[in-house]
């Protein structure tokens, strides 16, 4: 079981569900309304398209930015499977600042806060990777997670992911004597 360290941003992800609730509405009230068959049958591909789209956007809702399980710190900055790096080689939490990335803003107009994870150096294989660019990067061992698509970050939040990377660095360096 993931051990949740970072939530996602519920309320900007809560937002995307509008969509598919007014779509799911629309086709009900359609499928309410009309007898056509053609029409009926539009209404249902709508309806099972909008369940679609509101079960993509719950499962972001579920998904942490960081987690925890089995030894490795997991980072959900991509599609798919969560980015699985050993506890031993993650460093450090802290904060820093950076572009929001924020849909239809340019590029550099609006900041925000970030959280920074450190990579060891000794780790070549996690310097660099390829992730979605607007929840974060990762480049030259630091992996920058927008502070836009995250819980608010504050000095707490860093303590609190530095003390839980702490304990249980201890506890794995443990197994490994």
């Amino acid at each position: 079981m993931t051990e949740i360290w970072l939530r996602s941003n519920r309320r900007i992800i809560a937002m995307a569900l509008l969509p598919g609730v007014l779509i799911c509405g629309a086709a009900l009230a359609l499928l309410n309304i009309t007898a056509v068959p053609g029409l009926r049958f539009f209404a249902v591909g709508a309806l099972i398209a909008g369940m679609f789209l509101i079960g993509v956007v719950i499962r972001q809702l579920l998904r942490p930015r960081v987690g925890f399980a089995d030894g490795k710190v997991l980072f959900y900055l991509r599609a798919g499977e969560p980015i699985d790096v050993p506890v031993q080689v993650v460093e450090a939490f802290f904060l820093g600042q950076g572009p929001a990335y924020l849909p239809g803003a340019s590029e550099d107009s609006e900041e925000t806060v970030n959280l920074v994870a450190r990579i060891s150096q000794k780790a070549e294989e996690w310097q660099r990777l390829e992730v979605k660019p607007a929840l974060g990067r990762w480049c030259e061992g630091y992996v920058t997670i927008r502070g836009t698509w995250c819980e608010p970050l504050t000095n707490d939040v860093i303590r609190r992911l530095n003390r839980r990377l702490s304990e249980v660095s201890r506890e794995y360096a443990g197994e490994q004597s």
